[in-house]
């Protein structure tokens, strides 16, 4: 299928997907939101090894069986696998998402993630620190305030450049719409304006969106190929 129209199927999918990749309106978290508050840490929690391989499915075997692989707890993430190439796997859960994504609390939700070492120095953190408050019970507002409160200490800092990551995992569950979407690597870079890549734009192969709680913006590339080596289907998800 031509690049093109990938990328215009892609770009209407893209509303659909992960914390990470859209924007919803506020009204999405009202009463009608389908997980309001967080579920039993129970819910959220993976059997060791399944998490360990999940996590490596987000890169190609290559990478990941050399990568750290962390693993969520009840207190937080882990390092179950010790790495020797800088890249660090991990399964993220919904609350690594924007304030008004929908399946925030969704304890269902499992996105393979494999980070190169600028990523893992300086976007990982993040989700530690969520995961860390979160699982210690604290609500979504609680943890925002405790992310600004990081911020301004500097206990977070800013995305280094070359931060990327794999997400090219069929194992994933994304939310309840997409499942696991579409293959994508994405770039991490302090909070600009996707204009700066030509990201949105008709016909532009590159998706961008501004998290300003975190202090950064990702840009999407869908790619045509899963990590296990199969051609992704542009018409699914």
């Amino acid at each position: 299928m031509p690049r093109q129209t990938l990328s215009k199927i892609a770009a209407r999918s893209l509303t659909l997907t992960l914390t990470l990749l859209a924007t919803w309106p506020a009204q999405a978290q009202d009463a009608k939101t389908p997980y309001p508050t967080m579920a039993p840490v129970e819910q959220y929690l993976m059997d060791r090894d399944a998490e360990i391989a999940m996590a490596r499915s987000a890169a190609p075997a290559s990478i990941s069986k050399d990568a750290e692989v962390m693993v969520l707890t009840r207190h937080g993430y882990e390092t179950a696998v010790k790495g020797s190439n800088g890249f660090v796997c991990v399964v993220e859960r919904g609350w690594t998402g924007g304030s008004d994504f929908p399946d925030f609390w969704n304890p269902k939700l499992r996105g393979p993630i494999c980070f190169n070492a600028a990523a893992a120095r300086t976007y990982l953190p993040r989700t530690l620190k969520k995961t860390e408050w979160v699982m210690a019970g604290q609500s979504k507002a609680q943890m925002y305030a405790s992310l600004k409160i990081a911020f301004d200490k500097k206990e977070l800092v800013p995305i280094e450049t070359g931060a990327m990551c794999y997400m090219l995992s069929k194992q994933g569950y994304l939310n309840d719409q997409v499942t696991h979407w579409h293959p994508h690597l994405m770039f991490f870079v302090p909070q600009t304006d996707p204009k700066t890549w030509a990201a949105n734009l008709d016909d532009s192969p590159i998706f961008g969106q501004e998290f300003p709680e975190d202090h950064m913006t990702i840009f999407f590339v869908p790619i045509a190929t899963w990590s296990d080596g199969t051609t992704d289907s542009p018409h699914q998800h």
